[in-house]
């Protein structure tokens, strides 16, 4: 996921049309032995609707950044011979699982959450009746028809609410990028000062071996949180807003700085939301390589004792295919929960 950085987009507005109902037609039979035919105009054609396609495959609404405006196609116009007029095309817009539909005013006006649903957002409008169907005992040569309804249309808010399987949570150069980097497809941005990831960066990481799960699991490196975040500290608000559409959580801790990280974290998350403190996560400790003689290992699992704690290096590959495991395990009890 090369440039992921530029490319991740998690609020965007549209509008959406559905399509106009197509005219019925005013026509009467012209053949060679019948030179006074009856009405045989046809109906117009319903408009197409606008749906929502909501697709396992996509993880961010950077696609639907670039257009604003989706119309569907109109229905065509009924014709002669009491043809009736083709409907008009629908538009689907796909969008990633967990994106939230709002209107204008910010009313929900629908969750897509399940992968392969499709949603009604807007009905085209129906086709007007030809003037075959005004016909009767006393009209019998009705010169009318009925105009198509008109489709309507919408101004959309979309927020992308659950943006990952598991969020890489921790201060600025904990070392969550790297992480990302050697687990996933993901090349985000790194170096050795705060704030290289300024937008969270998305990556796929298979199940480890000999685990059933068809699916890749979605990680998420989320920028950097402050302290102080909670009220609002740098772009702290729009950082734990990402952290909070995680489903999961992995706290991504700088060996060297565990104790005071770990405890800062925790009260920026809970300062934030307190139900994120109780979501399902595990605690991985970074740069392993560099705690020689394994004390500060031991002070992070002093800290927490009752959380699974997997300690790794990203440069030397220690601990990788344990944390794997770990993340397939807790993606997997959180899609049974």
């Amino acid at each position: 996921m090369a440039g992921a950085r530029s490319r991740f987009v998690d609020r965007t507005t549209i509008t959406v049309s559905s399509g106009n109902g197509g005219n019925g037609a005013v026509s009467f039979r012209r053949e060679k032995y019948v030179p006074r035919g009856g009405p045989d105009g046809g109906d117009g054609g319903r408009g197409g609707d606008v749906l929502f396609a909501v697709r396992r495959n996509l993880h961010t609404l950077a696609h639907l950044a670039g257009r604003h405006h989706y119309r569907a196609e109109n229905g065509a116009p009924g014709g002669r011979r009491r043809q009736h007029g083709a409907a008009g095309k629908p538009v689907r817009i796909a969008v990633p699982p967990g994106t939230l539909v709002r209107a204008a005013d910010g009313e929900v006006l629908r969750d897509l959450t399940q992968p392969d649903a499709e949603w009604l957002c807007l009905a085209g409008g129906a086709g007007g009746s030809g003037n075959v169907r005004f016909a009767t005992s006393v009209r019998r040569a009705p010169r009318f028809a009925t105009p198509g309804r008109p489709g309507r249309e919408l101004r959309l808010r979309l927020e992308l609410r659950s943006i990952a399987d598991v969020g890489f949570v921790g201060f600025p150069n904990a070392g969550k990028s790297t992480l990302l980097a050697a687990l996933t497809n993901a090349r985000p941005r790194i170096a050795a000062y705060p704030f290289t990831t300024t937008t969270p960066q998305l990556g796929m990481m298979r199940p480890a071996a000999g685990w059933d799960e068809p699916q890749e699991i979605i990680l998420a490196d989320i920028p950097g949180i402050l302290e102080g975040a909670a009220d609002g500290a740098g772009l702290g608000l729009q950082f734990l807003d990402h952290v909070a559409r995680a489903r999961l959580l992995a706290f991504v801790i700088d060996l060297a700085a565990a104790g005071d990280a770990a405890a800062a974290l925790e009260r920026e998350l809970r300062a934030y939301d307190p139900a994120l403190a109780q979501r399902p996560r595990l605690v991985v400790g970074t740069k392993q390589d560099l705690d020689a003689d394994g004390a500060q290992r031991a002070a992070l699992r002093r800290r927490y004792p009752e959380e699974q704690v997997v300690t790794v290096s990203a440069h030397t590959g220690a601990g990788l295919a344990e944390l794997r495991g770990a993340l397939s395990r807790l993606a997997r009890a959180g899609a049974a929960a």
